[in-house]
């Protein structure tokens, strides 16, 4: 059975840091793009960050400077370093992944983990 599997948020000061972790797990074959996105309160989702399987990536103009996405392929793990956080970054963070496993290939989706940036 496929899952993505996020950990790391909680409650952090602005200013502060918090690095999220993303594993996939199953009968997987090969992982293309990888990525977190985040949904606000009364908020579309939006992306943060996103890696190709080569390294290349790409950050919403909000975060660029402050986030840092990273992949480790032989665990199939894609991580965000979030430094300088704002309280405008307080979402739930979902980790996403075009991959091929067992069943097909298709885009997946994490059940989100809490950020909360508040003094």
């Amino acid at each position: 059975q496929l899952q993505l599997v996020e950990s790391g948020g909680g409650l952090v000061q602005p200013g502060g840091s918090l690095r999220l972790s993303c594993a996939a797990s199953g009968n997987i074959y090969s992982i293309y793009n990888m990525g977190w996105y985040r949904q606000a309160p009364g908020k579309q989702r939006e992306l943060v960050a996103t890696i190709t399987s080569g390294g290349t990536t790409n950050y919403v103009d909000s975060v660029k400077g402050r986030f840092t996405i990273a992949r480790a392929n032989a665990k199939n793990t894609v991580y965000l370093q979030m430094n300088s956080l704002k309280p405008e970054d307080t979402a739930v963070y979902y980790c996403n992944a075009d991959l091929w496993y067992s069943a097909g290939r298709g885009n997946y989706w994490g059940l989100g983990t809490q950020v909360t940036v508040s003094s």
